[in-house]
């Protein structure tokens, strides 16, 4: 059987001609490289069919990510601490290997700010005057944010230990538990996107969410004494505002009840979409509250698969009502 030839118009191998000499693999190679060619878009004008731009580097953001989750809970989250060793000196060297990855990353995320689709759809064009400046002085804001993020977590951990009955040692909740993992990326990537840093925060929050099945975007605020229990499926919108001493359960999802569109029919990013809930409230399993108006009101208790659209007093429980359960015996369907 004949094998198939393809037209091109360049074949690095075989020179300008009709029809490739090569046959087999090879031809069909120089043939799809020159579709694929056909398909790259500029660089630096962030579309899908961009290539070859610098972007940041998932293996050392995440790299520079698991160094500080090692600076705030030494030797108890990525990397183990040897017996004997000095916490200050392992601290010190995951410091400062975090800063400078980050850094770099940085560098590479900045342009992002004026190069991004939603940047250039405002005129946002302008460029920094000096990158590597600029990305020293966040990644410097970020390390000096640190002792503060690890207060808050001290405070997750014991709403941890506190909120659930079955957890016997701080170190289990640490060592063990998604919902503090998946709280731990969220304050290092929610001081970065405070610090407006393109792209790098939502690849920890999406780093975070494959590995627990937690899903916070890193510009959601979140107060004090945060526990989520369980946590599969839980879902945390980007311009959430979370209280103090808030509890949640698994597959709770604080959402957008719908996207207003703009002249064009695209949505309108710049409002905020997603609930907020005030202090010490607590949402149980499956419980789904959407719409940026809706409060839910201090030491309210919102109950298991209850969908909310609207706000809520303080102090208020919600269920869901005219739920019938039926049991019957199974010898009763014989």
């Amino acid at each position: 059987m004949d094998e198939q030839r393809y037209p091109l118009r360049r074949c690095e191998t075989c020179d300008a001609r009709d029809v490739c000499a090569c046959r087999g693999p090879a031809q069909l190679s120089c043939y799809v490289v020159e579709r694929l060619n056909e398909s790259f878009g500029v660089a630096g004008i962030d579309t899908p069919e961009e290539v070859g731009t610098p972007v940041p580097s998932r293996r050392r953001v995440l790299e520079a990510l698991h160094c500080y989750m090692d600076v705030l809970f030494p030797g108890r989250m990525a990397t183990e601490l040897e017996r004997g060793a000095s916490t200050e000196g392992f601290v010190q060297e995951r410091l400062a290997r975090g800063y400078r990855l980050l850094r770099l990353e940085i560098a590479r995320a900045l342009p992002f700010r004026w190069t991004g689709a939603y940047a250039r759809s405002k005129g946002d064009e302008a460029g920094e005057a000096d990158v590597a400046e600029t990305a020293a002085l966040l990644a410097n804001q970020m390390m000096a944010a640190i002792p503060d993020v690890r207060e808050l977590l001290v405070l997750d951990v014991q709403a941890a230990y506190y909120g659930d009955p079955a957890a016997h040692t701080y170190a289990e909740i640490i060592l063990s538990y998604p919902g503090l993992q998946a709280i731990t990326v969220h304050r290092i990537a929610h001081v970065l996107y405070e610090l407006d840093v393109p792209v790098i925060p939502r690849m920890m929050s999406e780093w975070a969410h494959s590995e627990t099945g937690i899903d916070i975007h890193p510009g959601a605020r979140i107060g004090r004494s945060f526990f989520i229990d369980h946590g599969t499926g839980v879902v945390i919108g980007e311009t959430c505002e979370i209280g103090d001493n808030v509890k949640l359960y698994q597959g709770v999802t604080l959402g957008a009840k719908s996207f207003p569109l703009d002249e064009h029919g695209n949505p309108i990013k710049d409002i905020k979409r997603h609930p907020t809930l005030e202090d010490d409230v607590i949402v149980y399993a499956g419980a789904t509250i959407l719409g940026g108006d809706v409060v839910i009101g201090r030491g309210s208790v919102i109950g298991s698969n209850v969908w909310l659209v609207e706000s809520v007093q303080p102090g208020s429980t919600v269920t869901q009502s005219d739920v019938k359960v039926r049991v019957r015996r199974n010898q009763d369907t014989q």
